[in-house]
């Protein structure tokens, strides 16, 4: 069966890094575009950046451009996301998702097939 098992969450000061990881099996990855979302308390799943599957094209929110970096190894069947100058309000539960069809576009959650279980990301002030 799919599975996504993300990593490298964990708590850190504003203005830090955390860099998480997102591996994955039972699918042929390089057919499949990668996401990245967040959820915080109380609220809704949010799009946060995705890759497609041959990494030419990459997207993200608004609120985490220049701030964040997502990128893929195909050969180790894993997706990242580099999180520099971490604020509070990017405290959420992360989860990273995989599609092979875009029907909407990347950044609706409701195209992608497969999660992960989440990893959580906590910034202090």
């Amino acid at each position: 069966q799919v599975q996504l098992v993300e990593s490298g969450g964990g708590l850190v000061q504003a203005g830090g890094s955390l860099r998480l990881s997102c591996v994955a099996s039972g699918l042929t990855f390089s057919r499949n575009a990668m996401g990245w979302f967040r959820q915080a308390p109380g609220k809704e799943r949010d799009f946060v950046a995705a890759i497609t599957s041959s990494g030419l094209r990459i997207y993200y929110a608004d609120s985490v451009k220049g701030r964040f970096t997502i990128s893929r190894d195909n050969a180790k069947n894993t997706v990242y996301l580099q999180m520099n100058s971490l604020k509070p309000e990017d405290t959420a539960v992360y989860y990273c998702a995989a599609t092979t069809t875009y029907r909407v576009g990347p950044t609706s959650r409701h195209d992608y097939d497969y999660w992960g279980q989440g990893t959580q990301v906590t910034v202090s002030s």
